[in-house]
């Protein structure tokens, strides 16, 4: 109970800090590494890291790869397609995540809130990938399971976007405000739609 309190209120502090964002995004590790300071304890960030990813792993009750996402991502590839994941993540959970399913080659760069300090729907998210990659607005497709902010930070730039719903989806009052829509996680439907099969 200690800790958690202590957690939640390091958390928030580290929130208010970045005040002057929309949208912001904070990265864990340092409040893995003032938990220790509170106790006493001088960590170094390698430490603070894994303690972050030990918690991650102790709260996970599993991490898997939706089936036919990476026959999707091969298809994507092979029809000359760029591929960029943009996500609301902590880098020291995701990037070992990513490298774990076995899903990190598949993308022809990586964005997640925690090293950018934003995240989506913040439209400030999306244009650091579009800045770097040199992207045109009209020939990208965002696609995600969370109407209020993948679509709705892809709307806000006037991105087309596709929402899916997925059993991690936040319920939806309605349809969704996207370009495309598909009810249910569907990897070959979701293939039809990018024409791919």
């Amino acid at each position: 109970e200690e800790l958690k309190k202590s957690y939640l209120a390091m958390v928030a502090q580290e929130k208010n800090s970045y005040a002057h964002e929309a949208y912001p995004e904070i990265e864990l590790e340092y409040v893995f590494q003032k938990l220790f300071e509170k106790k006493g304890i001088k960590a170094d960030m390698e430490l603070s890291v894994h303690a972050g990813q030990f918690f991650r792993i102790l709260s996970t009750e599993y991490v898997r790869v939706y089936e036919g996402t990476k026959e999707m991502l091969d298809n994507l590839r092979k029809n000359g397609k760029n591929i960029y994941l943009l996500s609301n993540a902590q880098e020291i959970f995701t990037s070992y995540e990513l490298r774990y399913l076995g899903l990190t080659p598949y993308f022809d760069d990586i964005f997640i809130s925690s090293s950018c300090q934003c995240k989506k729907p913040d439209t400030k998210f999306y244009q650091m990938m579009l800045d770097k990659h040199k992207l045109k607005i009209e020939e990208c497709l965002m696609i995600g399971n969370d109407n209020t902010t993948d679509i709705a930070g892809a709307k806000a730039l006037g991105m087309d976007s596709l929402y899916i719903h997925s059993n991690l989806s936040p319920e939806l009052d309605g349809v969704p405000d996207s370009t495309y829509y598909l009810e249910k996680m569907d990897m070959k439907k979701l293939m039809e739609l990018l024409k791919l099969s």
